[in-house]
């Protein structure tokens, strides 16, 4: 989630979305992702502006839903998977690229009035909802592994526009261990291996999981929500809320920085959206340890001061939190999650794959996605916030791309 940084003055925020002279076979939409921004730091709000209590549907412990799975599971019907499958024919027929599918080019006219309703509970609620009986290669034998990616970034695009992941312009992602170092924080991202993930968001408003395959042992998600987070330490230890709204916390980019761009960032954990007459401003979380545990090499070269030990000791409190809050679910195969980053941590448990020959390693098919401000998104502090495809990882020019397995 480490956003980038070019300077560390203020910078004057987008009032309306950029298109910019797009190659179309590269950036179908005529848009780009973003990319990753520093805050607006004189639209910062200081510690005293935050609120003591969070009330409302986005601030919520695990007893509100663990008795009531129905509440944010949505089964999918048999008109609605036909639906899915309709489309993502059409879709094949039609010769476009992955890149190309938008609400537009993958209608669903059952499934429509149903994400609609999702999204605002995404955006402006608890911020997370289950879907089952998505088809997959293993459970619909006639479903190719390509079917399924179009159905499933079909249906994403209807929540938001997909944005890059990495540095090589990957729209639809793949959560699978490679067999990457997981020790080598500042230049592995931990998606890649099968070592636990501690609560984090993504950088992006919407993260989408699809399980296509589940591990051995382990790679169970939890969620809890960071608004509810907010609440706990603001009782308990408000010197450490105080220290998280801090713009001093020094994100890594593990190199996937555009020409001309720092590695790292100063940023805050916490915030508050940007003002606007007559409206809320809701706390924002963006956070995840592990681009701060490998800015060390940037420490020990004395270019950026270490972690002290009052933040190492609010990263521990903050982490202890998230898990005392955490709603556990077991991702099975044909399950999508999907979940707002402005106000839902989550976090993964390590796991062991299969070792036996023919046995699927455990596979997650991944979206981010964008909302901005004009669609309904939050209002945020960073200059891109008006974008119709803010946040993600943009490098360059780097092209959009689909591929159908990790790489």
């Amino acid at each position: 989630m480490a956003p980038g940084v070019l300077t560390e003055t203020s910078q004057a925020a987008s009032q309306h979305p950029t298109k910019h002279s797009l190659p179309a076979k590269d950036f179908p939409s005529g848009f780009k992702s973003s990319g990753q921004h520093p805050p607006l730091y004189d639209h910062l709000a200081p510690y005293s502006s935050f609120p003591k209590h969070i009330s409302g549907p986005t601030a919520w412990g695990p007893s509100t839903y663990q008795s009531r799975p129905e509440s944010w599971i949505h089964p999918l019907t048999d008109a609605e998977i036909s639906d899915l499958s309709t489309a993502a024919d059409n879709f094949i027929s039609s010769d476009r690229p992955l890149s190309a599918i938008t609400p537009e080019t993958y209608p669903l006219p059952v499934l429509q009035p149903v994400l609609q309703a999702l999204r605002s509970t995404l955006l402006d609620d608890r911020g997370f909802i289950l879907f089952k009986r998505f088809p997959t290669p293993a459970t619909h034998p006639d479903w190719s592994v390509l079917k399924t990616a179009i159905a499933y970034l079909g249906l994403s695009t209807h929540l938001g526009l997909p944005v890059s992941q990495n540095g090589l312009g990957h729209i639809l992602g793949h959560v699978k261990d490679l067999g990457d170092d997981p020790t080598a924080i500042d230049r592995v991202r931990i998606y890649r291996t099968n070592a636990r993930q501690y609560f984090h968001a993504d950088d992006s408003d919407l993260v989408g999981l699809l399980c296509l395959a589940r591990a051995q042992e382990g790679g169970e998600s939890d969620l809890c929500s960071s608004n509810q987070v907010w609440n706990v330490l603001q009782a308990e230890r408000p010197d450490i809320a105080e220290k998280l709204t801090r713009p001093d916390w020094y994100f890594d980019r593990k190199g996937e920085v555009s020409k001309g761009e720092q590695e790292y960032i100063k940023n805050a954990v916490f915030y508050l959206e940007k003002e606007e007459r007559g409206k809320e401003r809701r706390v924002y979380c963006k956070y995840d340890p592990y681009f701060l545990w490998s800015m060390t090499r940037f420490a020990d070269a004395g270019i950026v001061p270490p972690l002290s030990p009052e933040q190492k000791e609010a990263m521990t409190v903050l982490e202890e939190t998230c898990q005392r809050l955490a709603l556990h679910m077991i991702l099975e195969v044909g399950d999508v999650q999907f979940l707002s980053n402005a106000q839902v941590l989550h976090a993964r448990t390590a796991y062991r794959d299969w070792d036996v020959p023919g046995k699927d390693r455990r596979w997650l098919m991944r979206v981010w996605l964008a909302t901005s401000e004009g669609s309904g998104g939050w209002r945020l502090p960073f200059k891109d916030s008006a974008e119709e495809k803010r946040g993600g990882i943009q490098v360059d020019d780097v092209p959009e791309r689909c591929p159908l397995d990790a790489e």
